[in-house]
């Protein structure tokens, strides 16, 4: 990082910490998508000739930032709230976090999914209609310890191309990776690559089911990923011979509130984890989002799919299953042979949910003796299509 790009950086995140500072006359300089992630926070650039390490791999459910409920928290956790002249400025995301940050910062790599686009300081945010967070869920993120995030969903084009940009120019400055919705052509054919610690390199792809503006944006088919299953066997294949030692796909897809997985799910999670190159899968990894509810973990041609992940971040929704989530623990261990296929050799869900009264707060269930009937619901969600029998077991 050059000194003119640290000082910019800098600047940006003391305004996106609190919402009360102006961002620099002129942006930080984009990130190249297909680099590693720097070193400083999980992902660690050791020499090429060290030997690959395993790792443990964290990802969780929708971030879902501007719902009314959530908006009002991030206000009232800002440093600034309560001051005597002028009305507060700043929303602080982290508060909310913290619960369940242990999770993810002992993670050596971790994924989210954003389900909100971010908007400019100045607002405006919305829960409803076309949806707007503040930027400041970028500075939560990085602090609670995410590496990359998910971007494709159904609110992505919520705001159009100004709200892709500014969303992505949130996570950039904050030194967040992201995938599934780009800026450009460019940008769009390309993943994330992640450098996990310990060496391995881990592509993220990302993609939205069922989202008609995303298939109807004109000449910007970049914009979003839309779900097409040969696309994203493609994709997967491509990041693989860019050096990808896994491939993890994100999907928002399924129908909200629902706990089981509908067909339209469990067919393409089908398709997708049959798709092999070589004897080998071309998919790793594949993580479900957009249900609004935790859904099944299953083993599926001998690959992980979690249907649903649940909400990471959620206000007052429809259905008590709304406020509940889970973070997939996986821990993948190197082959024997260069070029052969990771395997995971321990399995984990850990059960979460968002505190319904104030103040709201994401709580890891499986350091609490509190909320026993939720706990025991995710768990019979999670388990129901015989995952313990493949080794998942409940983390904390």
């Amino acid at each position: 990082m050059n000194l003119y790009t640290r000082h910019a950086v800098t600047a940006l995140l003391a305004a996106l910490a609190v919402g009360c500072g102006a961002p620099p006359a002129a942006p930080p300089p984009r990130p190249a998508p297909s680099a590693p992630a720097a070193a400083g926070g999980h992902a660690g650039a050791p020499p090429p000739s060290a030997a690959k390490a395993p790792f443990t791999l964290v990802a969780s459910g929708d971030v879902l930032a501007s719902y009314p409920a959530v908006l009002d928290a991030a206000k009232n956790d800002a440093p600034d709230f309560g001051r005597t002249e002028g009305a507060p400025t700043g929303y602080d995301y982290r508060p909310m976090l913290k619960g369940i940050k242990p999770v993810i910062a002992e993670a050596d790599l971790a994924l989210c999914h954003l389900g909100t686009p971010l908007g400019p300081l100045a607002g405006p945010f919305t829960g409803s209609g076309a949806l707007q967070a503040p930027p400041q869920v970028a500075t939560a993120l990085k602090d609670a310890g995410f590496d990359s995030c998910a971007t494709a969903s159904g609110h992505t084009l919520d705001r159009g191309d100004a709200g892709v940009r500014a969303t992505l120019e949130a996570l950039d400055t904050v030194g967040m990776r992201h995938t599934g919705s780009a800026r450009d052509a460019a940008e769009g054919s390309r993943p994330a690559l992640l450098r996990a610690r310990g060496g391995a390199e881990v592509a993220h792809l990302s993609y939205v089911l069922g989202d008609r503006r995303a298939t109807a944006r004109g000449g910007r088919p970049w914009a979003v990923n839309p779900v097409d299953e040969q696309r994203i066997i493609a994709d997967a294949r491509a990041a693989r011979r860019a050096g990808a030692d896994l491939v993890v796909v994100s999907v928002a897809w399924g129908t909200e509130y629902r706990t089981e997985p509908d067909p339209t799910q469990l067919t393409l999670a089908r398709a997708l984890t049959a798709a092999e190159t070589d004897g080998r899968p071309d998919l790793d990894l594949l993580l479900g989002t957009g249900t609004l509810a935790p859904q099944a973990y299953e083993k599926v041609n001998g690959v992980w799919v979690v249907y649903g992940l649940g909400d990471q971040i959620a206000g007052s929704m429809k259905k008590q299953e709304g406020t509940w989530g889970t973070a997939a623990r996986f821990r993948f261990t190197p082959p024997e042979r260069p070029g052969e296929r990771w395997q995971v050799t321990d399995a984990e869900y850990v059960p979460q949910l968002v505190t319904r009264k104030k103040p709201l707060r994401s709580i890891n269930l499986g350091r609490t003796k509190l909320w026993v009937k939720e706990h025991a619901a995710i768990e019979k969600t999670v388990l129901s299509r015989g995952a313990a029998a493949s080794g998942l077991k409940a983390g904390s």
